[in-house]
Order: structure tokens, then C-alpha cells, then sequence
């Protein structure tokens, strides 16, 4: 028997410094798409089997430039929370 598992991720608050206010929406689409392929497509990480609910997650540091569009920054930052849970 195949079965797959669900996940609901709720992330209450995403405190980014520097980015234009406009570009909120698309960065945050972008962090939503890229979990969703990552949760997907990768191993579920086990801090996950072990609790329902993380009050504080450190997604480390990552360098951006200017020129980065808002998709490709919401990509980055998805990549970092999906590895701060793998730690």
C-alpha cells in the first residue's frame, strides 16, 4: 500500500529587510511554489515526524544580489527554511 503524507505549513511571519513592499506577494508565492516542489519532490525532514508545531526555525544566512528577481529571492528563502528543517 502506497500512501502519502500531507503536511499543512503555516508560517506566521517572514521578516525580510531591504526588498521593495511590492514585491511581497511575488516573493511569498514563490517561497509557497518552491516548498511545495520541495516537499514533493524530496524526503520529508524529521524534525516533522517528531512535532507538530516549531515556534522558531533559523534558515541560516544566504547572499543575494540586487539584481535577483522576487521569484527567484521567495526560491532562495524556500530552500533555506526547507534546510533549517533537515537540521
Amino acid at each position: 500500500m502506497n500512501r502519502q503524507s500531507s503536511i499543512h505549513l503555516h508560517i506566521e511571519e517572514l521578516v525580510l529587510h531591504g526588498f521593495a513592499p511590492g514585491d511581497r506577494h511575488r516573493i511569498g508565492d514563490a517561497v509557497q511554489r518552491e516548498l511545495a516542489r520541495l516537499f514533493t519532490e524530496k524526503q520529508m525532514p524529521p524534525v516533522l515526524a517528531k512535532s507538530t508545531e516549531i515556534d522558531r526555525l533559523n534558515g541560516g544566512t544566504f547572499h543575494m544580489t540586487a539584481a535577483l528577481k522576487p521569484e527567484a529571492t521567495g526560491a532562495q528563502i524556500a530552500r533555506a527554511v526547507f534546510g533549517g528543517l533537515r537540521q
